[in-house]
């Protein structure tokens, strides 16, 4: 029994060892989080006449609202930098156009003072129009500066009242600025029409939507969007490629961001040492409405056109973002001053704007560029054509075999053993 009891610790200890080295190989990333600065949050809040209606637990959609904003005050992380925003808080009347200028800056954005910040929106009380999109213009001018992630939350009960100022065409031209900010939208008690309006502001920028019908559901997703702000991210930079080789930039490791347009080829070009390798990925966002069966298509070619590696993804409507990457390393030289070599990479699309669909600005397309140390002699595993995943997988293999012969011979001895007794 203690012989067996050994044997399995022994294997448990062994599977271990080697499910550590496989869930956490040796490697580059692509680019270090960028967030020096603190980050910034600014909570948009709809406070027009309809957030008077008695609909969420017992009591208005104001003060859901405002008690979630108590409780998200009193939870916000001490490094994070919230201001609070308001749309329709003060014109009651009946103009439009003054109604649809009704955004103001209710708590500046920087460091919380909580009683000075509670003390504001207690002042609050429904008043008059919906104009989203002017709001989120404000709002991304609150967040301007520094490199910290920036987010907005927006919370509303209804859809924007102030068209054609589309607040969905508004966060594409956010988004485009490549400003990495995020835009998350909270509906409260939504009806379709609100549901995809919102949907599609959060989905332009990368954030998230969801529906509200509680206060404590409104609590804890705000509190947990203002968590989501206070994690290390990588700001992407905004590069803006080109439509030949020879006219594109050049770019070092790191987290690009640029647009476009439907079948459109953008290209870019990177430095690769002698024994560096090149791994580079992309993603492609449909923030539109557009045809199913699109695909994505990410290659490498030398300066004089002939491609070295490819990578493709093909979608047929049910994702909203395609991805696909590619590898190239490249050979040690014996010259000891040799070049680097300029790769270009070529990003195509095939995706297709559905009918009366807006087909400026382009699509988002994000773009990952990575130069590292390539694989060295044979003491690399990587050198065999093989990644250290397999090895330890054969490893984990042969050491199985070998304790099943070990358990069956242990078995016959006692068998035998047994039988003599």
């Amino acid at each position: 029994m203690i012989t067996r009891t050994r044997l399995a610790a022994g294997a448990c200890a062994l599977l271990a060892a080697l499910a550590a080295g496989m869930a956490f190989p040796a490697g580059a990333v692509a680019g270090e989080p960028t967030g020096e600065d603190a980050p910034k949050v600014d909570l948009v809040l709809d406070v027009s006449g309809s957030m008077r209606t008695r609909d969420i637990d017992g009591g208005t959609r104001m003060a859901a609202a405002k008690q979630a904003f108590n409780e998200v005050l009193d939870a916000t992380p001490e490094e994070v930098q919230l201001g609070i925003r308001t749309l329709g808080a003060d014109y009651p009347g009946d103009d439009r156009k003054t109604g649809c200028k009704d955004t103001a800056q209710l708590y500046p954005v920087g460091p919380l003072d909580r009683t000075e910040a509670k003390t504001a929106v207690a002042t609050l009380s429904p008043t008059g129009w919906t104009p989203i999109g002017p709001a989120l213009l404000k709002a991304a001018d609150d967040l301007d500066g520094g490199n910290g992630s920036k987010r907005i939350v927006l919370i509303s009960d209804g859809e924007d009242t102030c068209a054609p100022l589309d607040p969905c065409e508004v966060a594409r031209e956010i988004a485009a600025k490549g400003i990495g900010l995020t835009i998350d939208t909270l509906g409260l008690v939504p009806n379709t029409k609100m549901r995809q309006q919102l949907s599609c502001i959060a989905e332009a920028t990368g954030g998230t939507y969801t529906s509200v019908e509680h206060t404590d559901e409104l609590t804890d997703k705000v509190n947990q969007l203002v968590d989501r702000a206070a994690d290390p991210v990588v700001t992407p930079v905004a590069a803006e490629g080109a439509d030949a080789c020879a006219k594109a930039p050049t770019l070092k490791s790191g987290l690009y961001t640029d647009r476009e347009e439907f079948g459109q080829q953008r290209w870019y070009r990177v430095d690769v040492e002698p024994g560096q390798e090149l791994r580079a990925s992309v993603s492609v966002g449909a923030d539109r409405a557009v045809n199913p069966s699109y695909g994505v298509l990410l290659r490498a070619v030398t300066v004089h056109g002939r491609e070295i590696v490819r990578g493709e993804a093909t979608g047929n409507g049910r994702t909203d973002v395609l991805s696909t990457g590619l590898r190239y390393p490249k050979q040690e030289s014996d010259e000891e001053d040799a070049p680097a070599e300029a790769v270009c990479l070529q990003v195509t699309n095939s995706f297709s704007a559905a009918s009366g669909v807006k087909t400026t600005p382009g699509l988002p397309l994000e773009l990952t560029v990575d130069v590292v140390d390539g694989p060295g002699d044979s003491d690399d595993v990587a050198a065999f054509g093989l990644g250290r995943g397999w090895w330890l997988l054969g490893l984990l293999v042969l050491v199985g075999f070998l304790a099943g012969l070990l358990w069956g011979w242990l078995s016959r001895w006692r068998f035998a053993i047994w039988r003599t007794n």
